[in-house]
């Protein structure tokens, strides 16, 4: 807990929501790139409008965290306009997510929502390593243990590749573990850094927010012009929108602002659930939706990987209490052999 006293019951609403937003967005965006009827959308134009949407959000809540709409003008000024190394600062995690978003689109256009979620929890090692090298922190040996369990995992998941006989669409597995590869490196390391940055300073989350929102509509709208630019002259920006592609957006833009909120309520452990949870959930709804044929081997690694993640949201032992206890044990040892 980050030292407030709330509810069980709220305890459980927000691990309910981080749950359904991890699983509900992958196996919707699975759906809009294998099986929803209609001409496919343009992937980057989508990672676009949720950079958008998430800095309309954020302008909301900084809003509301200032007062007033004036002292959220004088905010963005000087933070913003005022501040261009704080912009420029903010400008590589908004890369480096811009490109972590478009991988996923990659990923699940090739392999399936459960596999993409099991495979994901790789960016756990690879946050605990960024967080070694640019933290200067340090785990302990059960933390360690997790995550060469995870890997192990991760590994059984990959052992036999599973099938879904209801994905129609052309897939390449190996291009999707690609892609998932490079998102878990853009993870872990923009997400550090990110922390790294608002440490640094006692600047407002929602004007760190913005600043790195900021940059990141002009680095995917670059994305745009890149890889569809003549396509969406052509069709359109909102080319294949359905209702699906929005609700997946929605999701991108709401629960990655939302989890950002209800996380200061929750402790690594109830992290930990929600994204076993939400593996178990995106397990169910590829076997209804996608007909997952799920092995033997898929579940022994699925299972590995849930248990390292709880094993790695364990609290630290706080062994300056420990010691303490040794020292004072020792002084007396002493007096009484004296």
């Amino acid at each position: 807990m980050a030292g407030e006293n709330v509810s069980v019951v709220f305890k459980l609403y927000c691990l309910t929501v981080m749950t359904l937003v991890a699983a509900t967005y992958t196996v919707a965006l699975r759906y809009t790139r294998t099986i929803s009827s209609g001409d496919l959308y343009f992937s980057t134009t989508a990672v676009c409008i949720t950079e958008v949407i998430k800095l309309i959000l954020s302008m909301g809540m900084l809003a509301k965290e200032t007062g007033s709409p004036i002292r959220m003008k004088n905010a963005i000024v000087e933070h913003v306009f005022c501040s261009p190394k704080e912009l420029l600062k903010l400008s590589v995690p908004s890369v480096v997510y811009a490109v972590q978003n478009n991988m996923a689109f990659i990923a699940l256009s090739n392999l399936d929502a459960a596999v993409y979620q099991v495979t994901y929890q790789l960016k756990i090692p690879c946050t605990a390593l960024c967080t070694v090298l640019m933290l200067n922190r340090s785990l302990n040996r059960l933390q360690w243990f997790s995550v060469f369990m995870l890997c192990g995992g991760v590994t059984l998941v990959q052992w036999k590749p599973v099938e879904a006989t209801k994905v129609q669409v052309e897939q390449n597995p190996f291009i999707g573990f690609v892609a998932i590869g490079i998102a878990v490196l853009c993870s872990g390391f923009a997400g550090v850094y990110f922390e790294k940055v608002l440490k640094s300073s006692d600047t407002s989350l929602w004007v760190r927010n913005i600043q790195m929102y900021l940059s990141g509509i002009v680095v995917t709208l670059l994305g745009v012009y890149m890889t569809d630019g003549e396509k969406v002259i052509e069709k359109g920006f909102f080319f294949g929108y359905t209702p699906w592609v929005c609700f997946v957006v929605f999701l991108a833009s709401v629960g990655g602002l939302y989890t950002s909120v209800v996380v200061k309520y929750t402790d690594n452990i109830m992290k930990g659930f929600s994204a076993a949870a939400a593996i178990v959930l995106s397990m169910v709804a590829s076997v209804l939706l996608f007909g997952l044929q799920i092995t033997f081997t898929f579940m022994c690694g699925a299972l590995l990987v849930c248990v390292s993640i709880y094993l790695y949201g364990l609290p630290k032992q706080d062994t300056s209490k420990l010691s303490r206890q040794d020292t004072d044990k020792e002084s007396k040892q002493k007096l009484i052999d004296v």
